[in-house]
Order: C-alpha cells, then structure tokens, then sequence
C-alpha cells in the first residue's frame, strides 16, 4: 500500500484547501469535507457539507456502534456463534440476493463458509478489513432500525439513509439505497467520542476497532506525526471516501470526513484524501 510519505514530502508546505479540493474534484467531480471538533457548534472545516454521497462501506461505521451498543444493553451477545452463509433477505420485500467473493476484501470470512465464528469477529473484520460477507452477517443480528437510531442519536440528518445491506442490488434497483452527507459522518464521530452514542466501554471498543484499520492511505496518510486516528474507508468505482476520528495533543476529539465521488483511479482518490486531509488539518489546528 502507497504511503502518503511516498507519495508528497511532508516538510513541503501545505497547499491550501480550495486548491487540494479542486485538483480532486476533476471538474466534474464532488469532494465534499468536514471537520468538526468536540464541544463546536458549527464545523471548522466545511465544504458542500450536505451533498450526499453514495455510502459505500462507510455504512459500516453506524453499524459497528449499533452493535457494540445493542451488546452494552444486552440485547445482543457479541460472543454468539454465528452461521456463515450466503443468501440474504433483500429490504425489497419477496426478493433475495447473494453476495459475490470477488468483490469482498475479506477472504477468512468467506473461507468460513458453512460454519460458526464469533459474532464479535465479524463486528471486527466488517470495519478493519472492510468485510462485506461479515457486514450482512452483522445486519442480520443488528437490524437497521437500530442502525438507524444511531443515526438520529448523533444528530445526522435525513440525507443519510443506511437502509441496505452489501449488493442487496433488488433494493437498490427498487430506489432503496445508502447515502451519506460529510457532515453527517463527522457529527456521528463526534458523538461517538463524547460519549453521547453509548458507554465508555462500549465508545472504546468502537474506537480501538476503528483505530485498528488496515487502509490508511487517505486521511491517516495525511495527519502529522504525533496523533491517534481511527478511521473507515469506502470504495467502489467512481467513488473514495475516508472518515476518522482525530485525538490530538491540545485538542478535543475531532471528527474529520472526505467523501470524493470523482473521476480518476482509486489509488488518485486516495491520494487526493491525503492532500486534502493535510490542508483540511492545517485549517483545523490554523
């Protein structure tokens, strides 16, 4: 994986926010950035904040918090034996759909096929490998309505609609899809870290699953030295998105999202989130 360090040398200076954005966006692309810091009211980084973006795997995040809490109330035992299989209930009532192995990043969820693991490792995998099989395992313990009240807890919007799970294409195909807006996802980190989603224990669990990312080439590739960042990508064609949450030294928690829905390979996507990130944070801590 492409380090930020090898793509831009860090002692450069830092180009502005604007000039990083635009570079992404490729003229007819959307890049859409947010930073919002703990105990702030209004965000200290905004651009097209409410445009929405399709979620890819960034619907994993509201997903994570729901169980750990659902777990913190009881209602759900993190430590159950799972059955791994694939073939799903689709959210367009009377249609079912499978997922295909080719498209997952996630190979030990599918080597377990047939059998029980944890419900906890699957928690872990869907966010620290992206996992898409263990994300609908996940779900169908979950349910979205509990997804969903995450949402409204930490203060998001109705743009933002996780109502859907990995390739349920009939419910895509029927107008029932996952959208997100930056400032949505920056709001539910934030949440996250004060506490306001679920209890210390169960907000540390999230943190430490989050902090435990295998793709760090968007915006951890573009923080300095020195801070602890837990964050969640998503991909598809078109699309690259990054969001974390930022601890740094003389700071409250921040809440950082780049959604970029734009032409260009991934690995330009990518990079184009460490550019903007390192602009975005000098305006942050500026």
């Amino acid at each position: 994986m492409v380090s930020y360090d090898e793509r831009m040398d860090r002692s450069s200076p830092v180009e502005p926010l604007a000039g990083a954005v635009e570079q992404v966006r490729r003229d007819d692309g959307i890049v859409s950035v947010v930073a919002r810091v703990s105990g702030e009211g209004d965000p200290r980084v905004s651009v097209d904040p409410h445009t929405r973006h399709y979620s890819a795997s960034i619907m994993k995040l509201p997903i994570l918090v729901a169980a750990h809490r659902l777990a913190e109330r009881g209602a759900l035992d993190l430590g159950l034996r799972v059955p791994v299989h694939n073939d799903f209930a689709s959210r367009d009532p009377g249609q079912r759909f499978r997922l295909d192995p080719d498209e997952d990043s996630d190979p030990e969820t599918w080597d377990a096929l047939g059998t029980e693991v944890s419900l906890g490792d699957l928690v872990h995998r869907m966010v620290t490998v992206s996992g898409n099989l263990a994300t609908d395992l996940v779900l169908d313990q979950v349910g979205f309505d509990e997804v969903g009240a995450v949402l409204a807890d930490a203060g998001c919007s109705e743009e933002t609609t996780i109502v859907r799970g990995i390739e349920d294409y009939p419910a895509r195909d029927a107008g029932i899809d996952n959208l997100i807006t930056a400032d949505d996802m920056a709001r539910l980190l934030v949440a996250l870290a004060d506490g306001r989603l679920a209890g210390p224990e169960s907000t540390a669990s999230c943190e430490r699953t989050l902090q435990a990312q295998e793709y760090r080439s968007g915006i951890p590739a573009g923080l300095p030295d020195g801070v602890v960042v837990g964050n969640k990508t998503g991909w598809i064609d078109g699309v690259s998105h990054d969001v974390a949450l930022v601890r740094a030294p003389g700071l409250p928690p921040v809440g950082l999202a780049v959604l970029v829905s734009a032409p260009g390979t991934p690995e330009e996507r990518e990079a184009g989130i460490a550019r903007v990130t390192a602009a975005a944070w000098a305006e942050v801590v500026g």
